[in-house]
């Protein structure tokens, strides 16, 4: 027994609308009609211009890499030793307002900034992104406005 679905597809020809037997044959495999080595001619303008925009992110990816080797390079002179870790968590008392929202926020960015640190130093992460530097970068000042609002409360 074969359902109708089956009965269907076998009955297609497995060929596209329009190209008979003699012009598959005659083109190589993977090649399409219309396109030549560069790939560029009979594309649509859609096409094109999603061809423009990728060689543009390539570049700015470049670009950006870039950033990033000067970041790492100064990164590396600034210290990633510090603090005295979570004994803060410990001490304080969990605040009910709103300031205790704050200050569970900046634990939260304080402890991705050290798990972050910590990936760095095994190795885990070969190149850091502009933006893992950047939180790297924030550690003291998040720590100093955590001292201030475990202060006020």
């Amino acid at each position: 027994y074969e359902n109708k679905y089956v009965k269907f597809f076998k009955s297609k020809p497995e060929l596209p609308p329009g190209l008979s037997l003699e012009a598959a044959a005659a083109a190589p495999p993977g090649k399409q009609p219309g396109k030549t080595e560069s790939g560029e001619t009979g594309l649509s303008k859609a096409a094109k211009r999603n061809l423009k925009r990728k060689e543009k992110r390539k570049q700015q990816q470049e670009k950006g890499e870039r950033e990033t080797d000067g970041l790492i390079q100064a990164l590396e002179k600034v210290s990633l030793e510090g603090g005295d870790g979570g004994d803060r968590r410990a001490a304080a008392p969990q605040p009910a307002c709103e300031d205790g929202a704050k200050v569970k926020n900046l634990r939260k960015k304080l402890r991705q900034v050290e798990e972050l640190r910590q990936r760095l130093e095994a190795g885990e992460i070969k190149r850091p992104t502009k933006e893992q530097l950047e939180k790297l970068g924030r550690r003291k000042a998040l720590e100093e406005e955590l001292r201030d609002l475990e202060l006020d409360l």
